[in-house]
């Protein structure tokens, strides 16, 4: 089983696999990664000068996709919601240890 957090993909192959799910579309450019990562929305591993994603970072893309293109959130907008998302994980995780160390 392949953890969804190693870093395989180069920035051209992370650009191409975003569009799985709608393989009709274009794959997004490169220089759109490279913005998501200067504006911290997605972290790629830095191997030397190249970028490596995971399944994990182009699911994240995705979902930034998602929210830009079909439901109009601005990338502020989406700094926000993925925070709160994480938060929510987060949280969720804690719960289920506090379930489990109290049964």
């Amino acid at each position: 089983m392949r953890r969804t957090d190693e870093p395989l993909y180069t920035i051209s192959i992370a650009a191409r696999l975003v569009r799985i799910e709608k393989p009709e579309e274009p794959a997004i450019h490169p220089q759109t990664l490279r913005m998501y990562e200067r504006l911290g929305l997605v972290t790629p591993v830095r191997v030397g000068k190249n970028r490596l994603y995971s399944e994990k970072d182009i699911e994240r893309v995705r979902q930034i996709q998602r929210l830009t293109q079909e439901m109009g959130v601005n990338l502020a907008g989406v700094e926000v919601i993925l925070g709160l998302l994480e938060q929510m994980e987060e949280l969720q995780a804690e719960v289920e240890r506090l379930r489990s160390a109290t049964d």
